[in-house]
Formats: C-alpha cells, sequence, structure tokens
C-alpha cells in the first residue's frame, strides 16, 4: 500500500514524538520522588519504544529520539512538581490520541497505539490520586 505524503510527515511525526516520549519516561523516573511512579513511567517509556516501533514499520525509516523532552520536562518536574507537570503530559498523551485517529482509520494498526496514548494520559492524571 502507497502511503500519502500528507500521511507520511503525520506517521514519521508521530515516530519521531514516540521515541522522544521514550527518553522523557526514563529521565522522568529517574527523577521523580515517588518509587511507585518512576516505576509507571519506566512502563510507558516501555509501551513508547513499542508505539515507536510500530510507526516504523509503517515508515520503513529509522529516527534518532531527541533529548529536549527528557532534559526540560524533568527540570519542569523539579521546579513545579507533579500537580503541575502531570497534566501536562496527561493532556500531551491524549492529544496524541486525538492525532493519531485519522491515521488510524487507514492503517488498522495505529488503533490500539491510539487507545494506549488516551490509556497513557489517564494514567499520568491517575498518578495525582
Amino acid at each position: 500500500m502507497s502511503i500519502s505524503a500528507e500521511d507520511m510527515k503525520t506517521l514519521l511525526k508521530a515516530q519521531q514524538g514516540e521515541l522522544d516520549a521514550v527518553l522523557m519516561y526514563n529521565a522522568l523516573a529517574d527523577a521523580v520522588k515517588d518509587e511507585a511512579d518512576a516505576a509507571t513511567f519506566r512502563q510507558l517509556a516501555a509501551e513508547e519504544g513499542h508505539h515507536a516501533s510500530v510507526f516504523k514499520g509503517l515508515t520503513n525509516q529509522t529516527l534518532k529520539p531527541k533529548k529536549t523532552l527528557a532534559t526540560v520536562v524533568p527540570i519542569l518536574y523539579k521546579i513545579l512538581g507533579k500537580k503541575r507537570v502531570y497534566p501536562i503530559i496527561a493532556k500531551s498523551e491524549h492529544g496524541a490520541g486525538e492525532t493519531y485517529a485519522p491515521v488510524s482509520e487507514k492503517f488498522p494498526e495505529i488503533e490500539s497505539v491510539k487507545n494506549d496514548e488516551h490509556r497513557h494520559g489517564d494514567t499520568v492524571i491517575g498518578l495525582l490520586d
């Protein structure tokens, strides 16, 4: 199946975002005080890595993760605390799910990734309870 230029752009952006999230979640796991939060973030990092591989299967391109989020988010966590930072992360995860919705209709393998992103957002918000 051929992929349109617009869909390829979306898929590559998604693949990059998933790779960046792996580094971010692992860095956050190292920064947080709560061990349960750290374990959750390591699990989310592993799932984001799987998502990146799903997108790589479609794009056939190898991308390198960017360290920006992995640098900035732990600093924000230390300055602002989890009550301010976790909702931002959750909103980003929910947003990714919304972004993936149109391409998940064309590429069924993305459906589970889209659903995972919504669950990730809920999981991160759940850490505030």
